[in-house]
C-alpha cells in the first residue's frame, strides 16, 4: 500500500484518518491540501477515482465559490473551478495508487488493507 493523505491541519476528519492509519501502522504520507494542493494529474486521477465533481466538493461549505459552482452546466467548468480553488474539495482524500477516496471512509480502507 502506498497511501497518501490530502488535507488541511484544521480539518477534524484528515486527523481522524490520520489516527486511523497510524492505529494500524499503516505507513502514509501527509499533504497539506492549502500549502501544496493537489497536481494536475493527481487532480483528474482522484476525480476519475471518486466518480466525478460532484462527489468531490464539500457542498455543506460556506464559501461564495459554492454558489458559483451550483450554477455552471458544464461539466468541465466545474472541474476548472474546483482545480482553482482546492478548498472546496471535502477532506480527505485518501489515494491508494490509482484508488482513492473523499471524507472519513474507513470501510474502504480496511478493504485496501485486507488486500495487501
Amino acid at each position: 500500500m502506498n497511501i497518501q493523505i490530502f488535507g488541511t491541519a484544521k480539518s477534524f476528519d484528515t486527523k481522524k484518518a490520520e489516527r486511523w492509519f497510524k492505529e494500524r501502522r499503516i505507513p502514509y504520507q501527509m499533504v497539506d491540501l492549502r500549502r501544496f494542493g493537489l497536481s494536475g494529474r493527481e487532480f483528474d486521477s482522484v476525480l476519475r477515482a471518486v466518480g466525478g465533481v460532484e462527489n468531490l466538493v464539500d457542498w455543506s461549505g460556506k464559501d461564495p465559490e459554492l454558489d458559483l459552482l451550483r450554477y455552471l452546466g458544464d461539466e468541465r467548468q466545474k472541474e476548472d473551478k474546483v482545480f482553482e480553488h482546492q478548498t472546496l474539495i471535502r477532506q480527505p482524500i485518501v489515494r491508494n495508487g490509482k484508488q482513492a477516496t473523499v471524507g472519513y471512509a474507513p470501510e474502504t480502507w480496511k478493504l485496501w488493507e485486507n488486500e495487501k
